[in-house]
């Protein structure tokens, strides 16, 4: 199958578009009528400019509202056409799709449509031209591939063939068993979009809400599947109306179509039992996090992670960087090289997160499948913790993602650090464990992280949800794997005033936000912050009243949560969850405190207004209100 893209997917000029779309790797484009009305490129300086970036032009769309017409209305239709394919052989395609009706006047009658494409069919094939009809999910008469394969069907021109398009089907739920019945060479062109699953106008739905194949939760993978299955090998070509998409930067758009395709016939492979084109995706574990902290002049985030109870247990055998542990194999790195990777990323973000390590179960076929992804990849960075080589991915805000096996990871913190504690022992309250990394992403690059980190490892995305920030709302989405040892969050903001939104003003772009540590004792956890000086976030008295409310939890409780700040949740199931969160450190980075009880899932969104509000109050810190010198 042909990789291509619309140029309707993209922002930009229609020279900005194609060359974003060539540079991105595509082989094959869709014109978009009205990019080229509005282009000054002529048709022959469109075609000459597509040979230039290696592009074929696959079809010229779309072509509107010309069957079941009748009298003068008839004759403009077919002079319209004539005109169109005078274009297309200026522009150098053979094809133009025609979408099916949506005109009151249109006349629905079976045979008027069938006799409509024979004559339009006959027209082109004189030309050398071809036409593909494809049924609008809003078309007024003709709105299923499977009306559109009946009426080819009794075309029977070779001239004449369809178009399917997965959002048209799939938001009319249209059995994907139905491509089984479709002759493959009666398909002259297929186009992608998937969707979030929305109960809304179809029409509205199709032109704002469409996204990338494995972006949204339509069944594309399976429709793929389908299409292999009945011997399809025409282009795959994608087709996205999206609001963010035309705000974002045409290239990234671009990048990301290349890899949702790729990662889409990958999994469509595989669900046909398949060896796939790309090494699987690997199930992964948070191993360790990395802090730049080589402008940390104060010790401010050592200051932190000792007072929330991590461990110094050693110091790397050659080079500024410290070693600590909340437990076994919970392991934080505190980075002060200037001139190192973590220095430079300190230099541009400030004080944070700067790298993670992830275990997987083959270092080299994870780098591998990043790479086939188009994903960044460092073989081996300069400042690698271990002398192995340690291939490594960038991802938010320029930070790292390590790929670590389980040969990486034999024996590497003793080889690479001096230990100072032999058999790690928690601090009173017990260990600490990883429990998820929040990361704020510009707005209209949030579909994207989605796509890198669900196309790259095995985690799925959970229900997206709505943070309320009194500056506005926040867009949030959990990714995790299944026994949770990976959980990420994605928040963006569309405002300027959210919490999110100053972070990436002050951050320079996106980046991780806050880790959360998981406790078996989190009053414990907030008695040792209290002692050891760590400002906590102070929460209103009113949130505990109305917990008390909500749960019908006894007085005592309450009054111990209030007395610790800790803010509760209960999910249906009986599950419980506890948070503490400290306050935000020179207006980037803050630390959470997390217990789950009786396998609660979810992340406190019930209590995000709550602690957004208290956050706002609260003001940021700056690094002498921590620990005084």
């Amino acid at each position: 199958m042909l990789d291509s893209i619309a140029t309707v997917s993209l922002s930009g000029t229609l020279r900005e578009k194609l060359e974003a779309i060539a540079d991105a790797g595509f082989t094959a484009a869709e014109i978009f009528e009205n990019d080229f009305v509005a282009s000054d490129l002529s048709a022959v300086d469109l075609r000459l400019l597509m040979m230039d970036l290696g592009l074929r032009n696959v079809v010229y769309q779309p072509f509107r509202d010309f069957e079941g017409l009748s009298g003068d209305a008839r004759i403009r239709a077919f002079d319209r056409a004539e005109r169109k394919f005078d274009l297309m052989q200026a522009m150098g395609t053979d094809l133009l799709l025609v979408c099916s009706s949506t005109l009151e006047v249109a006349s629905g009658d079976h045979a008027r449509i069938v006799a409509d494409f024979r004559e339009l069919g006959e027209r082109a094939a004189t030309r050398g031209l071809r036409i593909a009809y494809e049924a609008l999910a809003w078309g007024r008469y003709v709105n299923d591939h499977r009306v559109v394969a009946r009426i080819v069907q009794q075309v029977g021109l070779p001239s004449v063939g369809m178009v399917l398009d997965s959002f048209h089907s799939l938001s009319r739920k249209i059995p994907v068993s139905s491509l089984e019945n479709i002759d493959p060479q009666s398909i002259f062109l297929v186009q992608m979009a998937d969707a979030p699953i929305m109960d809304m106008d179809l029409l509205q739905w199709s032109r704002h809400f469409r996204c990338m194949p494995l972006q949204g939760g339509l069944p594309v993978t399976e429709w793929v599947a389908a299409l292999m299955q009945i011997g399809y090998q025409g282009p795959l070509s994608l087709e996205i109306f999206n609001d963010r998409f035309r705000a974002g930067l045409s290239k990234t758009i671009a990048v990301d179509g290349r890899r949702s395709l790729i990662a889409l016939r990958d999994d469509a492979s595989r669900l046909l039992g398949e060896d796939g084109m790309l090494p699987p995706r690997p199930p992964v574990e948070l191993t360790f996090v990395e802090f730049s902290a080589a402008q940390d002049a104060e010790g401010v985030v050592e200051g932190m992670l000792q007072a929330i109870g991590l461990r110094k247990v050693g110091r790397h055998r050659h080079r500024a960087v410290d070693l600590w542990q909340g437990s076994e194999n919970t392991h934080v790195v505190v980075n002060r090289e200037s001139h190192s990777l973590a220095g430079s990323f300190g230099l541009m973000h400030g004080q944070g997160i700067c790298a993670i390590g992830v275990r997987v179960p083959n270092r080299a076929d994870a780098a591998q499948r990043a790479k086939a992804l188009g994903m960044s990849i460092l073989e081996d960075p300069a400042d690698n913790l271990s002398r192995h080589a340690i291939p490594a991915v960038r991802t938010v805000g320029g930070s790292l993602v390590y790929f670590l096996d389980d040969e990486a990871l034999d024996g590497l913190w003793q080889r690479e650090f001096e230990i100072e504690m032999t058999h790690f022992s928690p601090v009173a309250g017990g260990s600490l464990f990883f429990d998820h990394l929040a990361t704020i992403v510009r707005y209209d690059e949030f579909l994207s992280w989605l796509l890198f980190w669900t196309s790259l490892f095995d985690l799925r995305a959970c229900q997206e949800v709505d943070l309320i920030d009194p500056g506005g709302v926040v867009q949030s989405q959990a990714l995790e794997n299944n026994d949770g040892s990976l959980r990420l969050t994605l928040n963006g903001a569309l405002g300027t005033r959210t919490l999110a939104s100053r972070f990436e003003r002050h951050f320079l772009g996106s980046g991780y936000q806050h880790l959360a540590l998981r406790t078996d004792d989190i009053f414990a956890c907030a008695i040792r912050m209290k002692r050891a000086g760590l400002p906590i976030l102070v929460i209103a008295r009113n949130y505990y009243d109305d917990l008390q409310a909500r749960f019908g939890l006894d007085d005592a409780f309450v009054a111990r949560l209030a007395a610790h700040n800790i803010l509760y949740d209960r999910d249906a199931g009986g599950g419980e969850f506890f948070q503490v969160f400290s306050r935000a450190i020179d207006r980037i980075f803050f630390f959470e405190i997390v217990q789950r009880e009786n396998s609660y899932n979810g992340y406190g969104a019930a209590n995000t207004q709550v602690r957004l509000t208290a956050q706002r109050r609260a003001g940021y810190a700056s690094n002498t209100d921590w620990f005084p010198i």
